[in-house]
Order: C-alpha cells, then sequence, then structure tokens
C-alpha cells in the first residue's frame, strides 16, 4: 500500500493578503454605496486586481496550508469580485444589464453563503465574529436595497460596508504586526 503524505506549507501566512485585498476595495466601494462617488476604474481596477486576483492567490496559498475555512473564503470572495465587475462591464460586450431584481438574487445569495461562514466564526476569535457578522448584514441589506429600489437603505449599506473593510483591514494588519512582533500587540 502506498502511503500518501500531506505537505502543508507553511513558508508565510497568506491571510493578510487575502484580508487586505478584501479590506481596501470593500471601503472603495462601499464608500460609492454610502453615495460619495460613482463606479469608476478605479472600483473595478481595485476589484479585479486586488479583491478578485490578490484573494484569488491568498486562497490558493490558504489550501497549501491545509486551511479549508481561508481557502474557500478567499477565493469564493476572490471570484465575487471579478463577478461583480463582469456584471458591471458585461453590457459593454452586448449583454443585458442586471436588473434590479437580478442583482438582488445576487446579492442575497452572497449573503446566505456569508451566513455559513459566520456561523463558522461562532468558535474562533472576536474579529473574525465581527467581520463576518458585518459583511452578512452588508449582503442582506444591499440585497434588500435593491429589491425595494432604496438609495437610503444603499447607503446605509456603504457606511455598514466601510465598517466591515475596517475590520477586515484591522485584522489583517494585527496578524502581520503579531506575527512580525511574536506578541499580540492588537487584540484579536
Amino acid at each position: 500500500m502506498i502511503q500518501q503524505y500531506k505537505k502543508i506549507d507553511l513558508t508565510s501566512n497568506p491571510g493578510p493578503l487575502g484580508l487586505f485585498g478584501f479590506a481596501l476595495t470593500t471601503i472603495l466601494l462601499n464608500i460609492h454605496n454610502a453615495g460619495f462617488y460613482g463606479i469608476s476604474v478605479m472600483i473595478m481596477s481595485m476589484g479585479i486586481f486586488f479583491g478578485g486576483f490578490a484573494q484569488l492567490l491568498a486562497g490558493i496559498m490558504e489550501w497549501k496550508r491545509g486551511n479549508q475555512f481561508g481557502s474557500i473564503a478567499f477565493i469564493s470572495y476572490g471570484s465575487f469580485w471579478l463577478t461583480l465587475v463582469f456584471i458591471w462591464i458585461a453590457p459593454i460586450f452586448g449583454l443585458p444589464k442586471a436588473t434590479n431584481l437580478e442583482m438582488g438574487f445576487y446579492l442575497f445569495a452572497w449573503g446566505l453563503f456569508t451566513l455559513v461562514f459566520f456561523i463558522q466564526t461562532f468558535n474562533g476569535k472576536t474579529v473574525g465574529k465581527i467581520l463576518f457578522g458585518l459583511l452578512t448584514l452588508l449582503f442582506f441589506l444591499l440585497a434588500v436595497g435593491n429589491f425595494i429600489q432604496s438609495d437610503f437603505i444603499l447607503r446605509i449599506a456603504g457606511f455598514e460596508g466601510v465598517l466591515c473593510g475596517l475590520v477586515a483591514f484591522y485584522e489583517a494588519s494585527a496578524i502581520m504586526i503579531n506575527e512580525k512582533y511574536k506578541r499580540n500587540i492588537l487584540p484579536m
């Protein structure tokens, strides 16, 4: 019988890369949702490259580390950013524009998906619970805002989304700083 060995790559922690990609892109998009500026190439390029590809890479590296939660989360949310940008640009290529109803269901589906991750954080660190709780709420607020076409709810979602992105930024920073100094400087 051939024995299989599980080789885990522990050369570096990809978590901060994925979290920073999520954080910055989420903050910038939700400043838009809060009504401060429109969708532009700035948000789309962040969505493709830092929110999308950087999170995909972080997810693959988490998989190599044997971290199922991190792998699925980063690959999925990286894919979220890529699909969102494609939804915005697809009409340029002749595909029909997504309706508010369709966007509501898209965002609701992501809310349900995120709820599964939130439940998994119950036995984890506080910052993870806060992050996935806020992200679940964000997707549901965005879904409702699209379903009923409420600029007010979308604006509230924007402010809540900035807070969500800031929590992810804090978590990424805490992981890097705590690992660098080999002690808990920023509590998690």
